[in-house]
């Protein structure tokens, strides 16, 4: 006798409603994949680009090129193919593609190294978008999720189109709340905690599971093998993500934060001997020195001419003024603790410092690396205080009154726009002692050009009565210092501070003063809050040198 299988309505549900969450989930995860691999792009380009805003712009302009496309197709093919197995192993796909992210990226970012070090634009460009371009399949593979799960939700839905308005809006939002999860994951976890390969390896892991979970043949068991394979090559082959990037100088450390990707490294100068190195990012310059040899002699703090020495003798464009005299900086853009420590030297441990450095992981690399000795290391500077702060807003809720205030927040080769306002001077000169100095750091185009500068004098001539900018020994910056009244000829007092001070590192230091002999003829409007087109100008400025 024949027996017959009776299926419920209540069966029916039950299975749709389990079907549904597990596609729900599956949505959910790749969002987190999406937006974490496009948070892993950017710390690929980090150390060979930068992380300034057109290299965001360009991340995040290509992300949704991806997207568009995955869009597209990814509605197309569930219209064509509406089965689940499908998406399955658009997923899969999707997790081998991103497996193959760092095997990939090395090639292409090493000439990416040399394109830059040449100054070959067109070497540049095609290296910039070739590595983003090692997203476009994981991305848009994954971006075809969305869509397809929307297919598949109105093909089980007995309603149909009259719950697709529901169906769409709930899986944008599941994938939305992903994308959410997979930025801060990414950023504030996984990257600080293992770095960005293994990173990428966790999600490429998650992505290869869970396609292989939905597909369940040989091809998946192929595809995981594949994944772990690449995993471990690469993991256990990996050397430095790349060399130190300055001449002569041997690595010793690399560190990546949610703020930079850090390099230590070490050189030997021929006047000041063994020297200790931060890079940082493209490591297209030198962010703090330290000079092993130093023993308590002011001397052997200096640079050589360096722009970090000539913050120690701004005060001097005051005139009459005497180093005992100086008793407090503010160092805004602090690094490792180049500046501060030189005013302590020069100036006396009991000087009193605030140094604010955005990034908590170098004010650690400064303690571990570059003799840093603030007041929580020890007694010796009881009044030298760090904190991991963005300059701007500790000057505004915590910054007391200073003699110097100083300001080296490069991202090189940006300043943050909101250190170069006449808003953000109007701070500055509030936090000024009556005969305090503001001083900034800028620097010059790979030939000179004095744009940058010219632009942030423009804009402190709105705040500041008088404005003075002297260039560094070494012709690449020039030191603008803002004085907090008339003063008469800074030039003039700098030179009588040099004949009457008996101090050997201030005397060396004010010897290696230039006046500029050359400036732009461009004229610029005042930076404001609203408008401070800096990182437009320092383009400008790489792009002029380029077509030369």
């Amino acid at each position: 006798m024949n027996q017959e299988v009776i299926v419920t309505s209540s069966e029916i549900s039950r299975t749709t409603s389990h079907s549904a969450r597990v596609l729900l989930s599956t949505v959910f995860l790749c969002g987190v994949g999406t937006l974490g691999v496009e948070m892993i792009a950017s710390r690929l380009l980090a150390p060979y680009f930068g992380t300034s805003q057109p290299i965001w712009a360009a991340i995040i302009g290509l992300t949704l090129v991806y997207l568009a496309v995955g869009y597209h197709f990814g509605g197309r093919l569930a219209d064509r193919h509406p089965d689940e197995r499908v998406l399955y192993r658009i997923v899969l796909l999707s997790g081998v593609a991103t497996a193959l992210i760092p095997l990939l990226a090395a090639p292409i970012l090493g000439f990416a190294q040399r394109a830059v070090a040449e100054l070959a634009v067109g070497g540049f460009i095609g290296a910039l978008f070739g590595v983003l371009a090692l997203f476009a399949v994981p991305v848009t593979l994954l971006a075809m999720v969305g869509p397809f799960a929307v297919r598949l939700q109105l093909h089980r839905a007995a309603a149909g189109v009259q719950v697709a308005g529901a169906a769409a809006g709930t899986v944008s939002a599941i994938s939305t709340v992903g994308s959410i999860v997979g930025t801060f994951l990414t950023v504030l976890v996984l990257i600080p905690a293992i770095g960005t390969t293994a990173t990428t390896y966790v999600y490429a892991g998650l992505l290869t599971v869970l396609g292989a979970v939905g597909v369940r043949n040989w091809k998946a068991l192929a595809a995981l093998a594949l994944t772990a394979a690449l995993s471990g090559y690469v993991l256990f082959t990996a050397g430095p993500v790349k060399e130190a990037g300055c001449a002569g100088c041997t690595l010793i450390a690399e560190y990546e934060s949610p703020y930079n990707y850090i390099q230590v490294a070490t050189r030997r100068d021929p006047e000041y001997g063994q020297q200790v190195v931060l890079l940082l990012n493209e490591g297209l310059a030198i962010h703090s020195i330290y000079n092993t040899a130093y023993d308590g002699d002011p001397l052997d703090t200096l640079t050589g001419g360096g722009p970090w020495d000539y913050f120690a003798i701004a005060p001097f464009v005051v005139p009459g003024r005497d180093p005992t005299t100086v008793r407090s900086l503010a160092m805004l853009g602090s690094a490792a603790g180049t500046t501060p420590a030189q005013f302590l030297a020069i100036y006396g441990p009991e000087t009193r410092i605030d140094a604010v450095e955005i990034d908590p992981k170098i004010i650690e690399v400064g303690r571990r690396f570059f003799n840093m000795r603030d007041a929580s290391t020890g007694p010796e500077h009881p009044n030298y205080h760090v904190y991991a702060e963005d300059a701007r807003f500790w000057l505004a809720t915590q910054g007391g009154v200073y003699d110097v205030i100083g300001m080296d927040a490069y991202h090189q080769p940006y300043i943050p726009f909101h250190l170069t306002t006449v808003e953000f001077f109007q701070l500055v000169q509030h936090h000024l002692a009556p005969d305090g100095v503001a001083v900034v750091n800028a620097g010059l185009g790979p030939n000179g050009d004095d744009r940058l500068s010219q632009a942030i004098v423009a804009t402190m001539e709105q705040v500041f009565p008088q404005v003075f900018v002297i260039e560094t020994a070494r012709l690449s910056n020039q030191i603008i210092i803002g004085v907090n009244r008339n003063v008469g000829d800074g030039y003039a007092n700098l030179l009588d501070a040099y004949e009457r001070l008996e101090h050997p590192a201030l005397r060396r230091t004010l010897e290696r003063v230039y006046i500029p002999t050359r400036q732009s003829t461009a004229t610029f409007a005042p930076f404001t809050d609203d408008r401070a087109p800096v990182e437009r100008l320092v383009d400008l400025l790489i792009f002029d040198t380029l077509i030369r």
